[in-house]
Parts: structure tokens; C-alpha cells; sequence
């Protein structure tokens, strides 16, 4: 039997075609436009996923024999507003996860209300990107609009309502709302009050491999899909990508070394730490998961890369990097404010410790040391909460580097772990298809079956030592630059 993943991203849908013992068939990628109708704004329109969405997946499947498709899941960019109206018509744009005008909403959920109750409710606080702000903004500032809600969806599960009819989610997606209690996997009565809300605006809340109905008859005709096909509701994306990395049940860890910087922990136990500083969310695979984020990851060694030195060749310029653990340069990389632990917005990139004998190489160095170092500050959140990591996966761009693989395990001391696959959320997407139709039993035996470890990066204990002593430095030069980030912003 074949299955679709259908990964909903920013910029584009990504389809993928697979059997159930993970032999990829076709991937294929369908773009659509974003909005920025003001200044930090960000939006979509829902219908242009759903129009790329099917003739993504008319040609995905043109050459395959349909009959043999017998299910279909997704992963999603998390935190999207779609709100319905009565008869089920979108009543406005989408108000995307990078959308920033909710700061004044933010600002009320954690003062007023307060950043105790809100963790309290729902194990996280209030960030711009997250659904609940934008529902207060659309209240605030829209109110007809509010008026007219009869649904609120998110991304992923706006097309899941298109191909079945049924308004569903899924509580690895929810857990990004600000509204669902992570703990109990249930919505949350008080931050439903606080909204000005009924439960009954909310979708109907499954586990991610769950199977939520099938095609409708018309999909199914148009498509050529037998309407036996299942629909399985899926999950957010970075939850769905672990499930493609097979980053699943307890104490598994995975670095995504992309644009932004991912530390994703699968755990079975639901966990919160004191400052709010890691999300702590539902996972895809009936579990929980803690995620730390440095919002300039590979971002941070492009720019240095790309504007600052004026090369495309990474690697020759890693090739001069051969003192690791000894580089007296340092470098934060907030480039873009930071998320995990400062949750700062005004944070910005810094270099410090220069000297006449400093090198290119040495910049370099400290640009993927820093990236290390702050993915390391997630990681030990993690640790003071009882979690303990020895090995992760990774993922991304940024692992395609030697180099940087082997910084990150000497930072972090674990051994780092490459897969076979680099699909990430469509794979993990087809993955979650392929559990909820039967074909295994759990979405872990599906990946202990389909995903293997492919090279690994073991660390060394002199460097182990001699990058815990700079990491120790690292950490010194937030607290001290903080003031000073607040007056240069």
C-alpha cells in the first residue's frame, strides 16, 4: 500500500510518496504566496494551501496506481489562525507564526493575567507567535470578525477540514495555541474564559496518528483516490520532523541545524522548568517533548559567510579551524533577538575577545562555537530538570559540516547521530499515515523499522573539558551585555 505526507510549510506544501517500508516514490513541492499587508505582518491566504495542496498531490500520484493509496497525514506550520464562519468560509487572512503585531496582546496575557496562571493553564507563556495573542488582536482590533468566528483552525488542520469535512487537531499542534492544557491533553476552561470563547469554537482534539475520517466523494473523484483513502490528522511541524528523524519516546534528542537552531526531546514524562524558557509541548507520538529554539543557527554562518566575508566556499573556510576548545574569540548569535533561555527580542549578535593576533579562522570558529553554545543552554534545561541526553540526531543544513558535528558533540558531550533520511516533516508525515492505517502498531516501531543511524560524531574528553571551561565564559556574556542591548536596540 503507498502513502502522502503532506508537509504545510511557509512558503510552500511539500508532497511525498512512500510504501510502508519507507521507499520514497515521488516528492513534489508546490509554492504559494505570504501577505505583509503592514509592517510585521504576515499572512495567507487558506485557499492557495488548499489549491497547491491538491495539485500537489494530482501530481504526486499521476504515475502510481491510485487504488493502492491508503492513507494520507500532515505536518504543519504550527501557531496559524484560521477562523470560520457559520457556513465554514475563512472570514479573514491567516495570521502566520512569524506574525509580530500581537506584542500588546503578549503583554497582557503574561503581565496581567500572568505568566504563573498562563504556565499554570497551559505549561507555556505568551509569545507573538503563538494563536491565543492573535485571537485577542482580532477581538481588539477586528471585533465584527470575532463576532463571526464559529471555528478556529490551524493551518494544517484547515486542509484536513477540506479533504474530510470534520473539524479536527491534533495535540502537538494545539499545544502552540496558548489554549490547550499540554498536561491533560484537553482544551484549557480558564484560558477559554480569558479569551472570551466556548469550546465549542474549538476543533475536536485527537492524538496525531489518529485516523479523523476519509476523503469526501468529491476529493476522491477529483483526485482519482478511492474514497476508502484515510485521512490521519498529523501534527506540527517540528514534532512531525522529529517523527521523520525518529526522535520518539523517551530521553531522544535531535538538533535541527537549520535557518534556526532546533532542540527537540522526546520524553514520556510531561515536564515544565521554572522560567518557561523550553516549550513543553504534546508530542506526535502519544507522548510529550521539550523544545528549546536559537532563532540564528546556520542563519548566523550565512551571514558571516555571505555578507561579512564574501564567500559561497563554507568549507575551505573550515578548513583552517584546527584548534578546537582554545579559540579566545567569542560570538553570540542573536542576530534576530533570541527565544531559549533569554526570550529576548533586543538580543543582538556580538563578537568579543578580538585581539591584533586574531584570525579569519578564528572568527569563523566562534560563529559555529557560539551556535554550539547556545544550543548547549537548551540542552541544560533540559539536564536541571532530570533529562538526560548522551547521544543526539541532527539534522538541517548545518550538519552537512564535519566540523560543526563535531563542535556540537564536544559542547554538548553526546555522541551526534546522522540518519539515512533527510525528508524530515513529509516523511514523518507519511510515517504518522502509515501508523494510523495499521501498518505498525506505534509511530516508535515504525521508526525503529524505517529511520537507521548512518555515521556518528563521538566526543572527545580533553575537548569535552577544555569547551566546558569556554562554555562558562559563554555564559557570562549575556547577563553582562543585557542593559547594553536594551539601549542599542
Amino acid at each position: 500500500m503507498l502513502y502522502i505526507g503532506i508537509d504545510l510549510g511557509t512558503s510552500a506544501v511539500k508532497l511525498l510518496l512512500m510504501d510502508a517500508t519507507g521507499d520514497i516514490k515521488k516528492i513534489v513541492s508546490k509554492e504559494y504566496p505570504i501577505f505583509f499587508p503592514q509592517t510585521g505582518w504576515s499572512e495567507q491566504n487558506p485557499e492557495d494551501w488548499y489549491n497547491a495542496t491538491i495539485a500537489g498531490l494530482k501530481e504526486l500520484t499521476a504515475e502510481c496506481d491510485t487504488t493502492l493509496i491508503n492513507g494520507l497525514s500532515f505536518s504543519g506550520q504550527m501557531h496559524g489562525l484560521v477562523i470560520l464562519d457559520k457556513d465554514d468560509q475563512v472570514i479573514r487572512p491567516a495570521i502566520l507564526w512569524n506574525d509580530g503585531r500581537t506584542q500588546k496582546e503578549c503583554d497582557y496575557l503574561n503581565n496581567e493575567i500572568g505568566r504563573e496562571k498562563l504556565s499554570q493553564f497551559t505549561a507555556n507563556i505568551a509569545l507573538t507567535g503563538f494563536t491565543a495573542p492573535k485571537l485577542l488582536w482580532v477581538k481588539n482590533n477586528e471585533p465584527e470578525n470575532f463576532e463571526r468566528i464559529q471555528k478556529i483552525m490551524l493551518p494544517k488542520d484547515y486542509l484536513a477540514y477540506r479533504l474530510t469535512g470534520n473539524h479536527c487537531t491534533d495535540v502537538s499542534d494545539a499545544s502552540g495555541m496558548l489554549l490547550l492544557d499540554v498536561k491533560n491533553k484537553c482544551w484549557s476552561k480558564d484560558m477559554i474564559t480569558i479569551l472570551g470563547l466556548t469550546e465549542n469554537q474549538l476543533a475536536e482534539i485527537h492524538e496525531s496518528s489518529d485516523v479523523i475520517g476519509t476523503v469526501k466523494e468529491a476529493v476522491a473523484t477529483e483526485l482519482n483516490f478511492p474514497s476508502t483513502v484515510k485521512v490521519i490528522i498529523g501534527g506540527g511541524d517540528q514534532a512531525v520532523a522529529a517523527v521523520g528523524t525518529g526522535t520518539v519516546g523517551d530521553g531522544m534528542c535531535n538538533i535541527s541545524l537549520g535557518t534556526s537552531g532546533v532542540v527537540f526531546i522526546a520524553s514520556k514524562n510531561f515536564a515544565v522548568d521554572d522560567n518557561n524558557a523550553l516549550h513543553s509541548f504534546a508530542h506526535a507520538d502519544r507522548k510529550y517533548h521539550l523544545m528549546g529554539v536559537t532563532l540564528s543557527a546556520a542563519a548566523s554562518n550565512k551571514w558571516w559567510m555571505d555578507e561579512i566575508i564574501g564567500t559561497k566556499d563554507y568549507a575551505t573556510e573550515q578548513k583552517e579551524i584546527n584548534k578546537l576548545g582554545e579559540n579566545n574569540v567569542f560570538f553570540l548569535p542573536y542576530l534576530m533577538g533570541e527565544r531559549t533561555p533569554h526570550n529576548n527580542p533586543d538580543a543582538r549578535g556580538t563578537f568579543i575577545g578580538m585581539t591584533m593576533n586574531t584570525t579569519r579562522a578564528d572568527m569563523t570558529q566562534a560563529v559555529l562555537e557560539g551556535v554550539a553554545y547556545s544550543l548547549r543552554d537548551c540542552l541544560e534545561i533540559a539536564r536541571s530538570l532530570g533529562v538526560t541526553i548522551e547521544r543526539t540526531r541532527i539534522n538541517g543544513g548545518g550538519a552537512k559540516s564535519p566540523l560543526w558535528k563535531k563542535i556540537i558533540a564536544n559542547v554538548m558531550n553526546v555522541t551526534v547521530d546522522t540518519i539515512n533520511s533527510e525528508e524530515g516533516p513529509a516523511f514523518g508525515a507519511a510515517i504518522l499515515a502509515c501508523v494510523g492505517c495499521k501498518e505498525y502498531a506505534t509511530v516508535e516501531e515504525a521508526t525503529s523499522a524505517l529511520i537507521q543511524v548512518v555515521d556518528s560524531v563521538e566526543p572527545d574528553s580533553e575537548l569535552i573539558s577544555a569547551y566546558d571551561q569556554q562554555y562558562k565564559k559563554f555564559t557570562m556574556l549575556y547577563p553582562a551585555l543585557k542593559d547594553v542591548f536594551n539601549v542599542i536596540k
